[in-house]
């Protein structure tokens, strides 16, 4: 049970989102959200003047943030065929701090009964089906998968909680339909719609995922972290988040002994928020974790607002059980550091390091690079070591 003094400070800090969220909306910053109506309205006209035998079929979709998984397109797919989905929207987690989540991150898919799933790094996304099906469709958060197949590992009473939705259109290719470089070609007419551009540029400029690193299934891939270069020249890995959410994972399995450590080096540019990461509504934060085989994971980071040594359970209802966050850092600016930690357990092992981020609650950026410790040209993100 929270204590007095927990729920001042949560509502202290819900308290200061609202007024920001208050200050947007009256200066005109927030963006109105497209509509559905809107949505179809500047794109079927785009549909319609498609060349004839272009497209074999589409279809478009709403998808109401409070329908649990999963939606039927209607479309039976075989082996091989090509799909490109254009969406739009926002499900809001609250509407008074202007919490929401987009596409990008919100709308997965999948192909037949079985999975497995998957989604774009962006509102659009173009894909070749592997396997035939009928093709379904989700609004994902505040649920969280409990396997590849598509099937919930949490109440589906939750949906109830959020409110909006995800406007959708289908677009299925005639066979032989080179469909990137069709895309392409239309990247410099003005007259096509502004989510066809972003498919084309997305397409024509892809961001790599580090090698040897990927992404957590059940959160799905993004374009948050890239391979890169500190301003001296070592190598390194980018992270660039905004108004998104990813963690990058890779095996390191380390036997647990007094003495083991963790250290990386880091560069952060900008943090994505200045509050308190410890409550739902302002836990947005970039980290470097290490899970156990037990399931559990202790996550540090550079925090702006909380005291070094602040260990919390993360306040994500789905993470909670398994994860724990730390803050490391006592700097009051940005700057580099070079970070080198007791795990702060002993007994069993290390499975996997991982890089995570988070923007999605205040739609802040973050950018920081990550390099090995003392290293001239680390190409791992972080270091394990233990005393034998």
């Amino acid at each position: 049970m929270s204590s007095v003094s927990d729920i001042t400070h949560q509502l202290a800090i819900a308290a200061r989102l609202a007024m920001r969220a208050l200050h947007r909306r009256a200066s005109g910053n927030t963006p109105a959200a497209v509509t559905d109506a809107e949505f179809r309205a500047t794109l079927a006209p785009w549909v319609d003047a498609r060349p004839r035998g272009r497209l074999a079929a589409h279809a478009f979709h709403y998808l109401p943030a409070d329908r649990p998984p999963w939606l039927d397109s209607g479309m039976d797919l075989e082996p091989g065929e090509t799909i490109t989905v254009l969406a739009t929207g926002r499900v809001y987690l609250s509407r008074p701090l202007d919490i929401w989540v987009g596409p990008s991150f919100q709308l997965w898919c999948r192909v037949g009964s079985k999975g497995p799933v998957f989604r774009g790094t962006r509102a659009t996304n173009t894909f070749t089906t592997q396997d035939g099906g009928r093709l379904w469709l989700a609004s994902y958060f505040p649920g969280e998968w409990a396997d590849s197949s598509g099937r919930l590992g949490t109440s589906p009473a939750e949906y109830a909680k959020v409110s909006g939705g995800l406007s959708v259109l289908v677009l299925r290719w005639a066979p032989g339909t080179d469909v990137a470089d069709m895309v392409r070609g239309l990247a410099r007419d003005t007259e096509v719609p502004a989510l066809v551009l972003a498919e084309a540029e997305r397409l024509d400029q892809p961001v790599v995922t580090p090698q040897g690193w990927e992404y957590l299934w059940f959160l799905g891939p993004g374009e948050i972290y890239q391979p890169s270069r500190t301003p001296d020249g070592r190598r390194a890995i980018g992270c660039h988040t905004h108004c998104d959410a990813g963690i990058l994972r890779r095996e390191a399995r380390v036997p647990l002994v007094p003495g083991t450590r963790l250290g990386w080096s880091w560069r952060v540019e900008e943090l994505p928020i200045d509050l308190a990461e410890d409550t739902l509504p302002s836990h947005d934060y970039v980290s470097i974790a290490v899970e156990f085989d037990d399931g559990q994971d202790i996550t540090y980071y550079w925090s702006a607002a909380l005291p070094e040594g602040t260990v919390y359970r993360c306040p994500i209802p789905t993470w909670q059980p398994r994860c724990t966050n730390g803050r490391v850092s006592t700097c009051q600016e940005l700057a580099s550091s070079n970070m080198r930690f007791r795990i702060g357990r002993a007994g069993g092992m290390t499975v996997e390091c991982w890089h995570a981020g988070t923007t999605c609650n205040t739609g802040a950026a973050c950018r920081i690079w990550a390099t090995g410790p003392g290293r001239t040209a680390a190409v791992l993100a972080l270091v394990l070591t233990y005393a034998p």
